[in-house]
């Protein structure tokens, strides 16, 4: 989909000239399609220069064949698969928060490739800044080359996909039921795959036709599950990326205009999208009294009335444009 042009651009490029672009990070939540793509790139890289050393595996299995090395297969054999390749692919890098021998380990071999132009990608469920535990060093020089978004499809995208998904099952779905499951399934797209698994195990079981009024029967409770729940961090991470604050700053006791106004939007949301009480909501952001986050409902409300105005960035900026 276009929303992932830039990604999908960055495996190709990595996959075609490696070490043009070292290292690449791919950022996106489950079931997006980051593994999806480093397994494309390795795939790619192995096909068209059959002599080039690749390897890719998860965080944790990097782990533990580091451990395992610690324990006696050696430590020199260990280095020199890892080092001594042409392109290194680890997904699920969260894996490895907190552990701090082997992020001593990943960033010596990281600077290894580095130096000699080698490809590095990796892929993580969330953005560096709010992965803890990997150490400043690690964090520069994976920060350093070029972090990409992989985004959940957008509906044309999931409609692509799903109909995919049928033709290459040879399973006759209705146009209009392939537009229902593109249209209530958002999210991870493995649940596409669920959805039609579980429509054709009730075509069969019943010797019915597949029409909507059958996929909203038998889909009811996916469609539930994949109804977009927000929480409070959802929150807190969208009003931090708009107004280009520090994830986490609306918790602190500041109580400048440039974080004050931000908080009282968060609590104004956290009331109207989530199932928060008054004081889950003030505790969350910074310990504050179920009366401050009444006090900042009643704030918003009369600043939507009125057209107000809230400082964002050099200027002001219309609060409705803002939420």
């Amino acid at each position: 989909g276009e929303s992932n042009r830039l990604a999908f651009t960055s495996a190709e490029m990595a996959a075609r000239q490696p070490g043009q672009i070292t290292p690449l990070l791919i950022v996106g939540s489950t079931g997006v399609g980051k593994t999806h793509l480093l397994q494309g790139i390795w795939t790619s890289v192995r096909r068209a220069r059959r002599l080039s050393r690749v390897i890719y595996l998860s965080a944790e299995q990097f782990t533990s064949g580091f451990l395992e090395a610690l324990r006696g297969s050696g430590l020199p054999s260990f280095r020199r698969k890892y080092r001594d390749v042409d392109v290194l692919l680890v997904d699920d890098l969260q894996f490895f928060s907190g552990k701090r021998a082997t992020i001593v380990e990943l960033k010596h071999t990281v600077d290894t490739l580095l130096r000699e132009r080698r490809q590095l990608v990796f892929a993580a469920d969330r953005p560096l800044g709010e992965i803890g535990g990997l150490g400043p060093e690690l964090l520069a020089r994976i920060s350093g080359g070029l972090v990409c978004s992989v985004e959940p499809p957008e509906e044309e995208t999931r409609l692509r996909l799903v109909r995919h998904l049928a033709q290459r099952r040879h399973f006759a779905v209705p146009d209009e039921v392939l537009q229902l499951l593109a249209r209530r399934v958002v999210g991870d797209v493995r649940q596409l795959g669920g959805a039609l698994n579980r429509l054709q195990a009730m075509v069969e079981a019943l010797h019915a036709p597949l029409t909507p009024e059958l996929a909203e029967s038998a889909l009811a409770d996916v469609f539930r599950s994949a109804t977009r729940i927000v929480r409070l961090p959802d929150i807190e991470t969208a009003v931090c990326d708009v107004f280009g604050i520090d994830v986490r700053s609306l918790q602190s006791h500041r109580k400048s205009k440039t974080l004050a106004q931000p908080r009282m939007l968060a609590m104004w949301l956290a009331r109207k999208f989530t199932r928060a009480a008054y004081s889950e909501i003030g505790e969350y952001f910074g310990r504050r009294s179920h009366s401050t986050v009444i006090s900042a409902q009643k704030k918003v409300e009369h600043w939507l009335v009125g057209g107000g105005k809230i400082q964002l960035g050099p200027g002001d900026c219309d609060v409705r444009d803002v939420l």
